[in-house]
């Protein structure tokens, strides 16, 4: 369970964190003070010793409250687990301390990277080496938790000598670097939402977190989507939550499908913390590819049931239980990289059988 404290602060900061009006440079200090950044990191690193299926369950938590929040600890713990995977040992001891502080922000700019993975879309940054290192150049057009006071980012650089793509950890603080104003979202505005400019930018090789993006993203391609399950997690458990109040009356009606979608969740997350643990999501990314579909499916089937649930009083600009809040945060789900018309285009293009999700007790996850 989270931390009370940091449960009150997230209700009560929901709605502004949504739309903008709340202060997008405290969701990570308070992260960070309940002590949720550390979960699944290795204890001798700073963390508390659990595993990445406890972080996705962190974050499930945290966006049963607020989408927003859990965005941003998506994108941070997200980098943390880069950094924890890298060879480059210095790098990790010089920037994890700061991240699971909260001082640091750390920023995944790697959705280009999976798409180009995927074969979905070439790379947006290149470089071209230098005495010390690479100059850069490049755009990310979309990226989280690039906070003001500070931050790093992780991208994928397509090297000009050789082609062969790497990853690099990107400071603010380096000349060449420009940050757009937070984008115009319908929602989850304050997570320091911007695109990243890079122009002539030296970065040195102490920054370097791989030197083969082909080897290093599958790797962490688990992780990666793994923590992005949790928003959908999250969000479908409240609506669910929000039901089971409503159907006690006269809207028991609703009751069979209610206590169906709770099953069904429960029966997903099963089997996400399953495939997380036991590795297969390695060597099996399409099934972790339809369970992504399955969890936001399940989201947005969760909100509607909660829509109906409510009645007309949840279409009332006055409600105070967030249903609004919640339908924005569903919309962003199916759209989130890599989208769903993504996944489902990249299970077509391996010859995939038709996108349902099957328990892996029972029937394997076919691509």
């Amino acid at each position: 369970m989270l931390d009370p404290t940091l449960s009150q602060w997230l209700d009560a900061q929901a709605l502004d964190l949504d739309v903008g009006s709340g202060d997008s440079q405290k969701v990570l200090s308070w992260l960070a003070a309940a002590d949720v950044l550390r979960v699944g990191v290795n204890q001798l690193e700073g963390g508390n010793g659990k595993t990445i299926a406890d972080a996705v369950e962190v974050l499930a938590q945290i966006a049963s409250c607020s989408l927003a929040a859990a965005f941003v600890f998506c994108g941070q713990r997200t980098f943390i687990e880069y950094l924890i995977k890298s060879p480059n040992k210095a790098l990790r001891e010089k920037l994890l301390p700061s991240l699971l502080d909260g001082k640091l922000a750390g920023a995944t700019g790697l959705s280009n990277a999976m798409k180009f993975l995927s074969g979905i879309e070439a790379l947006l940054v290149t470089a071209s080496s230098t005495e010390k290192g690479w100059r850069v150049d490049g755009r990310l057009p979309w990226v989280t938790n690039l906070r003001r006071s500070g931050f790093v980012v992780a991208a994928a650089v397509e090297g000009t000598r050789d082609g062969r793509p790497f990853i690099l950890a990107i400071p603010s603080t380096l000349s060449g670097l420009k940050r757009s104003d937070d984008l115009q979202l319908i929602g989850l505005q304050s997570t320091n939402t911007a695109a990243l400019h890079f122009t002539q930018l030296d970065v040195n090789r102490e920054w370097l977190i791989h030197d083969d993006a082909r080897v290093f993203l599958p790797a962490l391609r688990p992780a990666f989507l793994g923590l992005q399950c949790g928003l959908a997690i999250g969000l479908a458990r409240r609506s669910l939550m929000e039901v089971e109040v409503r159907i006690r009356g006269n809207r028991s009606v609703l009751a069979e499908t209610f206590h169906e979608q709770r099953r069904r969740l429960e029966h997903l997350v099963s089997d996400l913390k399953s495939g997380l643990l036991d590795g297969r999501f390695v060597a099996e990314p399409t099934a972790l590819f339809c369970l992504r579909i399955a969890f936001s499916e399940s989201a947005t089937n969760a909100v509607n049931l909660e829509l109906q649930a409510s009645g007309g009083s949840a279409f009332l600009s006055g409600n105070s239980h967030g249903f609004a809040r919640r339908l924005r945060e569903s919309a962003f789900l199916p759209i989130l990289t890599p989208s769903l018309v993504q996944l489902r285009t990249e299970l077509q293009r391996q010859g995939g059988e038709a996108v349902v999700w099957r328990p892996a007790a029972a029937s394997r996850v076919h691509g």
